[in-house]
């Protein structure tokens, strides 16, 4: 039988009796041809990458998130398809070892493990790019934080329970595992018992966090007084939420706690505030030249929004006059420090302009004198001339009126029927329209 010329050299030799070629040198060296399928195998997974990632780039021309998507599922696509090109160079390199079942089973765990790294990459890309849609740094957020914030949790969800089934799925390649499997099942009632028992608090946090999330109660960014400390939302997982307070300093609540405790959100409809300025002092202040001086104060300074101006006496007790000064701002920043600005100026003014006007207190010493006979008459005014309305917080502005609107409800009044106005006893009159007689 004449040999095939394509054999020659490419084999050990010719087998005779046989009648076909020798076994190749890649077939007598098993690991000889275990380097050279991983040389392929690394070539075949650069190319597919390189592939992949020009086609994503085309794609998406002259879009920014085809770079994110490459920049996130690069490394975990390519050790995947690394892992699974090794799985495939073992199976060829050595088909009958011992050793294969086990290569195969930890093959198999690693693909299941970066099978996950790669679907939490793509979802975090995917979360990225619906929450880059939503500006935050803009006056009117509420949207944006309010997104970010379901975002924030989904993303944890999401990420915990690819997690979790891809550790079940790792559980379940093991023979082991799957012939407990009907145990657990069976006991699964007593089980899942005795897991909330233990992880009550832990639970209840989840829960609290995810109730959190979709309620609204807070988000990310709000303002909130909680236990007597300002500060601002920076962080809200699955089981606590990151306080900052005004004074950079960082507090850590559970979840549950927003859940059972009341708790104050200064921007849950938006972030203009109100806030108070009281003042004692003496009878004989002058409360116009206060107020004008209020005026002069709040169009100076560029932290007040123009909304409120009041400037109110509120009690007049114990020897002298409380008055109060109601002011607005955009934020609740702005206000702390438009507060203190009245204060500081108003303080000034009372001290420097109307001296008359600082707290004293009077102590009489002895009996006190009798009263005259005969008082001086009050000056008389002009009848013609009305008294100017002065704004309060409810009155006198357009503002102050839309306020007292929303604490003000209609309420419907009965017309009085003839029978009623002339004095007729009901018990004469039969029973009217709707009414039944009781």
């Amino acid at each position: 039988m004449p040999r095939p010329a394509a054999t020659e050299g490419a084999c050990l030799g010719w087998d005779e009796a046989e009648g076909r070629p020798m076994q190749t040198l890649l077939d007598t060296h098993p690991w000889i041809r275990f380097v050279v399928a991983i040389l392929i195998v690394v070539v075949a997974v650069l190319a597919v990458s390189a592939v992949a990632s020009l086609t994503v780039r085309a794609i998406a021309r002259r879009r920014d998130w085809a770079a994110i998507l490459i920049e996130r599922a690069r490394w975990p696509f390519r050790s995947l398809l690394l892992v699974i090109g090794l799985w495939i160079a073992v199976r060829i390199a050595f088909p009958e070892q011992e050793e294969l079942p086990a290569l195969e089973h930890l093959a198999l765990i690693l693909v299941i493990a970066l099978g996950a790294w790669l679907v939490c990459q793509v979802f975090l890309f995917l979360a990225d790019i619906s929450v880059s849609r939503y500006d935050v740094d803009v006056a009117d957020n509420q949207v944006a934080r309010r997104v970010r914030t379901q975002m924030q949790i989904v993303r944890r969800l999401v990420v915990v329970v690819i997690v979790v089934v891809a550790i079940g799925s790792i559980l379940l390649t093991f023979d082991q595992v799957r012939a407990v499997g009907a145990s657990v099942l069976a006991s699964a009632g007593i089980a899942s018992i005795v897991a909330g028992l233990a992880a009550q608090t832990v639970l209840a946090n989840v829960f609290a966090g995810v109730q959190i999330a979709f309620s609204e109660a807070i988000r990310v960014d709000d303002v909130v007084v909680v236990d007597g400390e300002w500060g601002r939302i920076r962080e809200i997982t699955l089981t606590y939420v990151v306080v900052v307070t005004w004074d950079e300093r960082t507090v850590v609540l559970p979840c549950t706690y927003f859940t059972t405790t009341p708790f104050e959100n200064w921007t849950k409809y938006g972030s203009a505030l109100i806030g108070s300025v009281e003042f004692d002092v003496d009878w004989r202040v002058s409360t116009d030249g206060m107020r004008e001086e209020l005026d002069r104060v709040l169009a100076g300074t560029e932290l007040w929004d123009g909304r409120t101006s009041v400037l109110q006496v509120t009690e007049a007790t114990g020897g002298f006059v409380r008055v109060r000064v109601l002011v607005s701002a955009n934020d609740s920043a702005a206000l702390w420090d438009l507060r203190c600005v009245v204060r500081e100026q108003l303080v000034e003014w009372v001290r420097e302009t109307d001296a008359a006007a600082l707290p004293r207190q009077r102590v009489l010493i002895g009996d006190a004198p009798a009263p005259e006979a005969e008082s001086a008459a009050p000056p008389a005014t002009s009848p013609a001339e009305p008294e100017r309305e002065r704004p309060g917080l409810f009155s006198g502005t357009a503002d102050g009126e839309e306020r007292a609107e929303s604490f003000t409800a209609a309420i419907p009044v009965q017309p009085i029927r003839e029978a009623d106005a002339a004095g007729e006893p009901r018990a004469a009159r039969g029973p009217s329209d709707g009414d039944d007689g009781s």
